[in-house]
């Protein structure tokens, strides 16, 4: 039976390579042969390569700030205030543990080293 099979499958051969799975011929030349491959940069494309004056920079950097802007989900006033509250409290904990913890230590120098 398992005679029968490979019978069938050499008709097929199996691609040897990446390459030849990606279809190219043994005697198409690849990029690497002309001078494209590994060990060269890949060329930019966002001008990076070409000198611009500041006041262009400054510009494509505000139409830049300008389309991110655009992207951002801006939170309703629901969510807002329920943002601002979130953090309000957080930040009342860390203040009043921060506290504790400083007076327990002042205690603990203190008891330690005296009072002076």
């Amino acid at each position: 039976m398992a005679e029968e099979h490979e019978s069938e499958r050499s008709g097929r051969d199996r691609p040897a390579t990446a390459a030849d799975r990606r279809g190219r011929q043994s005697g198409q030349s690849s990029s690497a042969d002309l001078g494209g491959g590994k060990g060269r940069a890949t060329p930019s494309r966002d001008g990076r390569g070409q000198k611009t004056s500041p006041p262009a920079k400054l510009v494509r950097f505000l139409r830049e700030v300008v389309a991110e802007l655009r992207k951002v989900i801006w939170p309703n006033r629901k969510d807002l205030v329920s943002y601002t509250l979130v953090v309000l409290v957080f930040v009342s904990f860390m203040v009043a543990l921060v506290a504790l913890l400083d007076y327990v230590f002042a205690k603990g120098v203190f008891a330690v080293f005296g009072n002076g």
